[in-house]
């Protein structure tokens, strides 16, 4: 066979691979159109306070238009009432007070002068403006949602924050909806409803809630002819992130999901998609670079009942707030757990590699490497084991930490069982293919399934932090990566020199295909990092160092399938791009710079706050101990494997390029180490182990710690 076969055929994988992300199936959300927009909001509105007896319109409007979880997240720590109401009127986020908030928020009580008794002016606008643009990194410019539309119409204080003018004026303004407040709804084409905070607990929220739902009701009945309704809890009351209601109602929003381009997923929507969701359905352009958000959609296939839909083991709220405390605990304990048991094997391999020598000890008991193995086993399938306890409701628990416990616990121990009893159990590479293999097919289907488990699960991402509602976390990233790669590197050592290269691309291709496809990982900035992590393990599979040729093949060949997959994403519709395609577009019309400040702050944030970190301190600190130490053992596998070597390389740049450009730091790198370091450190267990095996001289003995300690037909660690 010709030598340059294998190149092609890896040329080719590539090819499939980047037409693969090309695939995006045509879409059945539908938006609708009407003369009137009526907003209609009350700080703190969460679905679990929606009634069919105490809240008939919310109630009545919920079943017969879309709904949504909404996030509120604003340019504020802490969305108050008046970070809400402003984030809304500017379509991009905001803050009234950058001042820290501790306990309950203030209520949304700005400054107002009426002048002509007609509307008003917000005398603190012009300050919130300049501080918002001077401050903060976002670009947002207070009061671009009124600026977009001929007048506009405010009843209450929060709603005059939502609808002034970048200069403070209000067009029309009422403290409180008068007696018949259809007139005041029909003068402009914009109203914006102030229902009220709700707040507290007991009987102050019962009553809030339902003095909101009867100025709605009083709303509705006056609402202007072929009107659109969209409802709100746009704002916490606390210091405690929550998700709240949103509703669309009107002519095309019947029956649905509420969902958007910068969501992703049915059933959620951000406070910035509010801004452009109204002139949308008004029929107006929105403010060219201003708005931060996408135009809302209704998505078919919600259950007709708004209890089925939003209550019970459908709270997404209540999921939420039990993944967020949960989510810190376990990974907090996985570090410790890993750091223990990364202590303890020291010894073991210390040992193991002694037994070369003629005086050495003899080699660790039988033992104590069966329960070593187990530990390491166990500890790679960790979070592969807390994906899949996702299926279980914990959350509804009184106990939810302790159910989750239990469940992954269960998980990994049936997981290293099934890994145990393989028949192939005693070839050297055989658990860390198995592992990694479960990794790769946990995360693969879970994608190919709609991502269920990573929305809102401790392994995954919580819609409340606003920046990832569906596809592929950055913790999911790293598994999927490092469980990829190490699986492509076991399996490539079975394969000559030349056909290595084309094992690891047919995987890393399929590996861009699932992280970056619109519908599967979502994450081209992801999938960016895994070409680069391919290219540089497809380099050294053979053997050998990453040489100046090398590395150069290796970086043109991921700025090419880079290029290629911007231009696919850049030719789509600006609503249909994914994330490659909406930085280009920023860089290009020059809005890029407050995403590059945002993602450099998340960066810092995530370095220091995320448990993710200490796991890839951990991890990398013990491969360090492995490769360089005189009982490590890892060189020695890198000798014997070299394809393993090139899987552990490329998945180093990939995790780390992803963090970098993903805003999260170290964590796919440290969801990455957790998932590899342990079968890597067993891998080279198992190979110092049998560092001195050799056929010895005719009539040599066996000496303390020799080579022929345990007869090979007795020995289970054979290497095969």
């Amino acid at each position: 066979m010709p030598t340059w076969v294998p190149y092609l055929l890896t040329v080719l994988v590539a090819a499939v691979s980047l037409a693969g992300l090309t695939f995006r199936p045509g879409g059945q959300t539908t938006r609708g159109d009407a003369d009137y927009v009526v907003v209609a909001a009350a700080a703190g509105l969460r679905w679990e306070d929606l009634d069919p007896v105490r809240t008939p319109a919310l109630w009545q409007e919920a079943r017969d238009g879309s709904v949504g979880w909404l996030s509120v997240r604003s340019a504020h720590a802490v969305t108050c009432p008046a970070d809400g109401w402003l984030t809304l009127g500017a379509g991009n986020y905001a803050a009234w007070d950058t001042r820290a908030v501790s306990g309950r928020c203030p209520d949304a009580a700005p400054a107002l002068t009426q002048p002509d008794g007609i509307g008003a002016n917000l005398t603190d606008q012009p300050s919130v403006v300049r501080a918002n643009q001077d401050r903060l990194p976002y670009g947002t410019t207070p009061g671009a949602l009124a600026e977009s539309v001929r007048c506009s119409v405010a009843v209450g204080p929060g709603a005059a924050i939502a609808a002034a003018r970048p200069f403070g004026r209000v067009d029309r303004y009422v403290a409180e909806l008068p007696a018949d407040p259809a007139p005041l709804l029909d003068d402009c084409v914009l109203s914006v409803v102030d229902l009220g905070t709700i707040a507290g607990d007991g009987a102050e929220r019962a009553a809030a809630v339902e003095a909101a739902d009867r100025t709605l009701a009083r709303v509705l009945a006056a609402r202007p002819q072929n009107s659109m309704m969209l409802i709100a809890g746009l704002a916490d009351t606390d210091t405690t992130s929550r998700l709240h209601v949103a509703i669309a109602e009107g002519p095309g929003w019947e029956g649905g999901w509420l969902t958007s381009a910068g969501t992703g997923r049915e059933g959620y929507l951000q406070l910035v998609d509010l801004a452009p969701t109204v002139l949308s359905v008004l029929g107006r352009d929105a403010p060219e670079k201003l708005f931060a958000g996408y135009t809302a959609t209704s998505a078919p296939g919600r259950p007709a009942d708004p209890a089925e839909a939003m209550q019970g083991d459908r709270d997404a709220d209540r999921r939420a707030i039990a993944q967020r405390g949960v989510a810190e605990i376990f990974f907090t304990v996985l570090a410790i757990v890993q750091l223990v048991l990364f202590v303890a094997v020291v010894p073991v391999l210390i040992r193991a590699r002694r037994h070369a020598g003629p005086l050495g000890p003899p080699l660790p008991p039988r033992r104590v490497v069966v329960l070593a193995e187990l530990a390491l086993i166990a500890a790679g399938l960790a979070i592969p084991a807390s994906l899949l306890a996702d299926v279980a409701p914990w959350w509804n628990s009184d106990h939810p930490a302790w159910l989750f416990g239990a469940a992954t616990a269960a998980l990994m121990a049936a997981g290293t069982l099934l890994v145990r009893l393989a028949p192939r159990f005693e070839r050297t590479l055989w658990p860390m293919a198995a592992v990694s293999a479960v990794s790769v097919l946990v995360v693969a289907v879970d994608l190919v399934t709609g991502a269920r488990l990573q929305l809102n699960g401790v392994a995954g991402y919580s819609a409340i932090h606003g920046v990832r509602y569906a596809g592929l976390g950055s913790v999911g990233l790293g598994v999927f990566v490092a469980g990829l790669l190490l699986l492509a590197g076991s399996l490539a050592q079975w394969a000559t020199k030349r056909w290595r290269p084309l094992v690891v691309v047919t995987f890393g291709g399929l590996g861009v295909v699932m992280v970056g496809s619109p519908y599967l990982g979502a994450d081209p900035v992801g999938a960016i990092a895994v070409t680069a992590g391919v290219c540089v393990a497809a380099a050294i599979s053979t053997g050998g160092w990453l040489t100046f040729p090398r590395f150069a093949w290796a970086a043109l060949s991921g700025v090419a399938v880079t290029l290629a997959f911007a231009v696919v994403d850049l030719r789509r519709p600006p609503l249909e791009q994914g994330t490659l395609g909406r930085i280009l577009t920023a860089l290009g019309d020059g809005t890029a710079g407050p995403a590059m400040q945002r993602a450099t702050a998340a960066n810092g944030q995530a370095l220091v706050d995320s448990p993710l970190t200490l796991l890839a301190l951990l991890g990398a600190i013990m491969m360090v101990f492995c490769q360089f130490s005189p009982w490590g053992g890892l060189n020695r596998v890198y000798g014997l494997h070299p394809a393993v070597r090139a899987g552990v390389a490329g998945t180093v740049v990939a995790t780390l390029i992803a963090g970098v450009l993903g805003g999260t730091a170290l964590g796919a790198a440290g969801a990455a180490a957790a998932a590899a370091v342990p079968v890597a450190v067993l891998t080279a267990l198992r190979v110092l182990l049998h560092a001195a095996d050799r056929t010895p001289p005719p009539g040599e003995t066996d000496g303390p710690g020799g080579p022929l300690l345990r007869k090979a037909d007795e020995d289970p660690l054979t290497v095969s």
